[in-house]
């Protein structure tokens, strides 16, 4: 009985945890909206320097690419049943135009917390107005990943560049392994 116990008290502290940590304080007002906004968009620039500094080869996709959807912290945590969530910014021409939510759920063999970024380059017109017109895009199997975990190296050769979407994961942090994107849903906000 003692070893349910335990074992239910970590699941309800693992998800009580998770779900502080996704949770968006509510805003009363425009003030707060604009430090709100402030905040992605200083989160943004640190994480696009980043990307650069690490992998200078994105420079070309990022002069390429329609649009850029920058999320530069998604938390994850599972115990069984795991739940990611994180917030960004959309830029078209390097100026912010939307700012946007990313949240997933799994189910299966898991246990841990990780954190990473990861940027959507929308590389034609079509797929950018795809994502921006949906009132709630989820990642797919349409994405070509540039950069998968970490060890590997920065890969975005004339195949990949023909991807209508390319995205690049990096900077992971944690003890769960394998960051990904798939089945993520982004839906807009208003910080």
């Amino acid at each position: 009985m003692k070893n349910i116990t335990r074992r239910n008290a970590l699941i309800l502290g693992l998800l009580s945890a998770t779900i502080s940590a996704c949770s968006l304080r509510p805003f009363s007002g425009s003030r707060d909206r604009q430090d709100g906004a402030d905040k992605i968009d200083a989160r943004v620039l640190q994480t696009i320097q980043q990307m650069q500094a690490e992998f200078p080869e994105t420079l070309e996709l990022k002069n390429q690419a329609a649009g850029m959807l920058i999320m530069p912290l998604i938390t994850e945590g599972g115990f069984g049943f795991g739940v990611g969530y994180g917030r960004g910014a959309l830029l078209i021409n390097e100026a912010t135009v939307d700012y946007y939510s990313a949240a997933n759920a799994s189910y299966g063999l898991q246990i841990g917390a990780s954190q990473y970024a990861h940027v959507l380059f929308f590389m034609t017109e079509s797929a950018l107005n795809e994502f921006r017109n949906s009132s709630g895009w989820s990642a797919g199997g349409d994405i070509e990943y540039a950069y998968r975990r970490s060890g590997e190296s920065f890969r975005a050769n004339t195949t990949e560049a023909n991807s209508p979407i390319i995205g690049l994961v990096f900077g992971e942090a944690g003890f769960k392994i394998g960051a990904t994107i798939e089945g993520t849903k982004y839906t807009k906000i208003i910080p």
